[in-house]
Protein backbone atom coordinates (compact mmCIF):
# COMPACT_ATOMS: atom_id res chain seq x y z
CA UNK A 1 0.00 0.00 0.00
CA UNK A 2 2.87 2.29 0.77
CA UNK A 3 4.98 1.37 -2.29
CA UNK A 4 1.54 2.30 -4.45
CA UNK A 5 1.01 5.66 -2.70
CA UNK A 6 4.55 6.38 -3.12
CA UNK A 7 4.69 5.51 -6.93
CA UNK A 8 1.01 7.54 -7.25
CA UNK A 9 2.66 10.54 -5.74
CA UNK A 10 6.01 10.06 -7.64
CA UNK A 11 3.93 9.87 -10.58
CA UNK A 12 1.86 13.16 -9.81
CA UNK A 13 5.44 14.98 -8.86
CA UNK A 14 6.86 13.87 -12.31
CA UNK A 15 3.38 14.88 -14.15
CA UNK A 16 3.26 18.27 -12.65
CA UNK A 17 7.11 18.62 -13.31
CA UNK A 18 6.53 18.02 -17.21
CA UNK A 19 3.51 20.45 -17.12
CA UNK A 20 5.63 23.16 -15.55
CA UNK A 21 8.60 21.87 -18.26
CA UNK A 22 5.90 22.27 -20.96
CA UNK A 23 5.58 25.93 -20.55
CA UNK A 24 8.94 26.21 -19.37
CA UNK A 25 11.59 27.79 -21.90
CA UNK A 26 13.61 24.52 -21.17
CA UNK A 27 12.57 21.10 -21.20
CA UNK A 28 12.67 18.96 -18.26
CA UNK A 29 15.67 16.53 -17.79
CA UNK A 30 15.01 13.97 -16.11
CA UNK A 31 17.15 10.49 -15.13
CA UNK A 32 16.26 7.17 -13.10
CA UNK A 33 18.09 4.88 -11.21
CA UNK A 34 17.81 1.50 -9.91
CA UNK A 35 19.77 1.05 -6.82
CA UNK A 36 19.03 -2.71 -6.96
CA UNK A 37 20.33 -3.22 -10.22
CA UNK A 38 23.72 -0.63 -8.99
CA UNK A 39 24.28 -3.07 -5.97
CA UNK A 40 24.16 -6.02 -7.83
CA UNK A 41 26.33 -5.16 -10.92
CA UNK A 42 28.86 -2.77 -9.92
CA UNK A 43 31.99 -3.76 -9.39
CA UNK A 44 32.68 -2.43 -5.57
CA UNK A 45 29.26 -4.48 -4.40
CA UNK A 46 30.99 -7.40 -6.15
CA UNK A 47 34.38 -7.09 -4.57
CA UNK A 48 32.38 -6.41 -1.58
CA UNK A 49 30.56 -9.76 -1.72
CA UNK A 50 33.84 -11.46 -2.47
CA UNK A 51 34.95 -10.16 0.91
CA UNK A 52 32.27 -11.09 3.18
CA UNK A 53 32.65 -14.85 1.38
CA UNK A 54 36.07 -15.25 2.16
CA UNK A 55 35.50 -13.55 5.86
CA UNK A 56 32.87 -15.59 6.69
CA UNK A 57 33.80 -19.27 5.06
CA UNK A 58 35.93 -20.29 8.07
CA UNK A 59 33.06 -20.18 10.34
CA UNK A 60 30.39 -21.56 8.32
CA UNK A 61 32.72 -24.46 7.75
CA UNK A 62 33.08 -25.21 11.25
CA UNK A 63 29.52 -25.02 12.32
CA UNK A 64 28.99 -27.17 9.58
CA UNK A 65 31.51 -29.43 11.18
CA UNK A 66 30.30 -28.92 14.38
CA UNK A 67 26.80 -30.00 12.81
CA UNK A 68 28.15 -32.99 11.52
CA UNK A 69 29.50 -33.98 14.54
CA UNK A 70 26.05 -33.07 16.27
CA UNK A 71 24.30 -35.32 14.19
CA UNK A 72 26.91 -38.17 14.51
CA UNK A 73 26.59 -38.21 18.26
CA UNK A 74 23.05 -38.13 18.12
CA UNK A 75 22.79 -41.03 16.26
CA UNK A 76 25.19 -42.68 17.86
CA UNK A 77 23.04 -42.18 21.01
CA UNK A 78 19.97 -43.07 19.04
CA UNK A 79 21.49 -46.79 18.32
CA UNK A 80 23.20 -47.25 21.69
CA UNK A 81 20.26 -46.11 23.90
CA UNK A 82 18.76 -49.54 24.22
CA UNK A 83 21.82 -51.17 25.88
CA UNK A 84 23.26 -48.31 28.22
CA UNK A 85 22.09 -47.61 31.57
CA UNK A 86 19.47 -44.96 32.22
CA UNK A 87 22.01 -42.29 33.95
CA UNK A 88 24.74 -42.82 31.06
CA UNK A 89 21.83 -42.04 28.63
CA UNK A 90 20.95 -38.95 30.63
CA UNK A 91 24.32 -37.97 30.59
CA UNK A 92 24.48 -38.36 26.90
CA UNK A 93 21.24 -36.75 26.13
CA UNK A 94 22.10 -34.11 28.21
CA UNK A 95 25.54 -33.56 26.03
CA UNK A 96 23.95 -33.82 22.89
CA UNK A 97 20.87 -30.82 24.35
CA UNK A 98 24.10 -28.56 25.27
CA UNK A 99 26.06 -29.39 22.24
CA UNK A 100 22.90 -28.41 20.31
CA UNK A 101 22.26 -25.21 22.02
CA UNK A 102 25.90 -24.60 21.30
CA UNK A 103 25.20 -24.78 17.86
CA UNK A 104 22.10 -22.88 17.80
CA UNK A 105 24.06 -19.98 19.71
CA UNK A 106 26.95 -20.04 17.26
CA UNK A 107 24.82 -19.64 14.43
CA UNK A 108 22.88 -16.93 15.95
CA UNK A 109 25.94 -15.20 16.25
CA UNK A 110 27.25 -15.87 12.82
CA UNK A 111 23.93 -14.52 10.79
CA UNK A 112 24.53 -11.41 13.28
CA UNK A 113 27.97 -11.02 12.58
CA UNK A 114 27.29 -11.81 8.52
CA UNK A 115 24.24 -8.93 8.80
CA UNK A 116 26.19 -6.41 10.10
CA UNK A 117 29.32 -6.65 8.24
CA UNK A 118 26.69 -7.23 4.82
CA UNK A 119 25.02 -3.20 6.30
CA UNK A 120 28.67 -1.99 6.73
CA UNK A 121 29.17 -2.69 3.19
CA UNK A 122 26.18 -1.71 1.92
CA UNK A 123 26.06 1.60 3.32
CA UNK A 124 29.32 2.07 1.87
CA UNK A 125 28.44 0.90 -1.43
CA UNK A 126 25.14 3.17 -1.18
CA UNK A 127 27.10 6.61 -0.09
CA UNK A 128 29.14 6.45 -2.71
CA UNK A 129 26.65 5.35 -5.13
CA UNK A 130 24.55 8.50 -3.64
CA UNK A 131 27.75 10.78 -5.01
CA UNK A 132 28.21 9.29 -7.99
CA UNK A 133 24.03 10.05 -8.70
CA UNK A 134 24.75 13.78 -7.63
CA UNK A 135 27.78 14.26 -9.55
CA UNK A 136 25.80 12.66 -12.79
CA UNK A 137 22.98 15.39 -11.38
CA UNK A 138 24.98 18.30 -11.59
CA UNK A 139 27.26 17.20 -14.80
CA UNK A 140 24.30 16.51 -16.55
CA UNK A 141 22.38 19.21 -15.47
CA UNK A 142 19.56 17.06 -14.60
CA UNK A 143 16.31 18.91 -13.17
CA UNK A 144 14.77 15.41 -11.31
CA UNK A 145 16.85 11.82 -10.69
CA UNK A 146 14.43 9.51 -9.48
CA UNK A 147 15.65 6.47 -7.42
CA UNK A 148 13.24 3.01 -7.76
CA UNK A 149 9.99 5.34 -7.35
CA UNK A 150 8.97 5.57 -10.91
CA UNK A 151 6.10 3.83 -12.48
CA UNK A 152 7.39 2.99 -15.85
CA UNK A 153 10.97 4.13 -17.08
CA UNK A 154 12.09 4.59 -20.66
CA UNK A 155 15.87 4.01 -21.60
CA UNK A 156 16.26 7.35 -22.30
CA UNK A 157 16.18 8.45 -18.79
CA UNK A 158 17.85 5.83 -17.05
CA UNK A 159 21.21 6.85 -15.85
CA UNK A 160 21.74 3.71 -13.62
CA UNK A 161 24.76 2.90 -17.04
CA UNK A 162 26.50 5.69 -15.90
CA UNK A 163 26.10 5.26 -12.16
CA UNK A 164 27.78 1.46 -11.86
CA UNK A 165 29.96 2.92 -14.48
CA UNK A 166 30.97 6.05 -12.03
CA UNK A 167 31.32 3.47 -9.31
CA UNK A 168 33.73 0.95 -11.60
CA UNK A 169 36.21 4.20 -12.40
CA UNK A 170 36.49 4.54 -8.70
CA UNK A 171 39.34 3.04 -6.60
Amino acid sequence: MKTSLLKAATLAAVLSLSTLAAHADDALKIGYVSAERVLRECNLAKAAQAKLQAEFTKREKDLADMDAKLRAAADKLDKDAPTLSEAERNKRQRDVAEQSRDLQRRQRELQEDENQRKNEELSAIVDKANKAVKQIFDAGKYDIILQDAAVFVGPRVDITQKVIDALNAQK
